[in-house]
């Protein structure tokens, strides 16, 4: 089935959901390093970076089925448990909130409208940066896939939506994936495609989203005509 992409008006918008891991927080390297770790202590084959970033946004089991999908569920288990293991306490590859990020947030919600978060991480790790960043308080929900479906499935954009008693035409998706822009599309919802993440300019804009932006700053200026007016 064809999925038409979704049109936004300025004046309609209410609720803005953010993946987290490449759009807010510039995360790449340390998701590829952790993998790459956790593969040469299974003895599995060193996937590129490039390999590895292209399942950035699914879920964690998702994500190992994606790269090793000729490994028994046990095997693709351990995988994301040593991951696991390195991203939270062995892997000292930097992470920080990308230029404008905090700025973004502060802005829309002083203009009234509602932000949420919707990734594949995990609640352990999306807890994490909401408290080590001090954004947390922007947000009124956030998913992770484990608490619902994974992306690209749409469960939890609808869910989030659900809380905020908002439609499909109230809502906006920002993401830096194929996979945060086919969910939104599924749900069809607006989306916007942040290039400066895992997946690049092409890829997103396979995706039909109905803005691409080089970096926060850059969304920030284009999000500038809307107002909170529901319908």
């Amino acid at each position: 089935m064809r999925v038409t992409t979704p049109s936004l008006e300025p004046s309609h918008l209410k609720l803005v959901m953010f993946d987290w891991d490449g759009t807010l927080m510039d995360s790449t390297e340390r998701i590829v390093s952790s993998f790459q770790n956790a593969m040469r202590t299974l003895s599995l084959p060193v996937l590129s970076p490039e390999s590895i970033m292209a399942i950035i946004g699914l879920g964690l089991p998702e994500a190992a089925d994606a790269l090793f999908p000729e490994l028994d569920l046990a095997a693709q288990k351990r995988l994301a448990q040593v991951y696991q293991q390195y991203y939270f306490e062995l892997d000292p590859t930097p992470m920080r909130l990308y230029d404008g990020a905090e700025d973004l947030l502060a802005d829309l919600a002083a203009r009234g409208f509602w932000l949420s978060v919707a990734t594949g991480k995990s609640r352990r790790g999306l807890n994490e940066v909401l408290e080590s960043t001090g954004l947390g308080r922007y947000f009124f929900a956030t998913r992770c896939a484990e608490e619902t479906l994974s992306k690209p499935d749409p469960l939890m954009l609808r869910e989030l939506m659900f809380e905020a008693q908002a439609e499909p035409a109230q809502c906006l998706m920002v993401g830096d994936t194929q996979f945060d822009l086919d969910m939104a599309r599924h749900a069809r919802v607006p989306a916007v495609g942040v290039t400066h993440g895992a997946h690049g300019h092409e890829a997103l804009a396979a995706s039909q989203p109905v803005a691409l932006v080089d970096d926060l700053y850059a969304l920030a200026a284009w999000m500038r005509p809307f107002e909170l007016q529901p319908l």
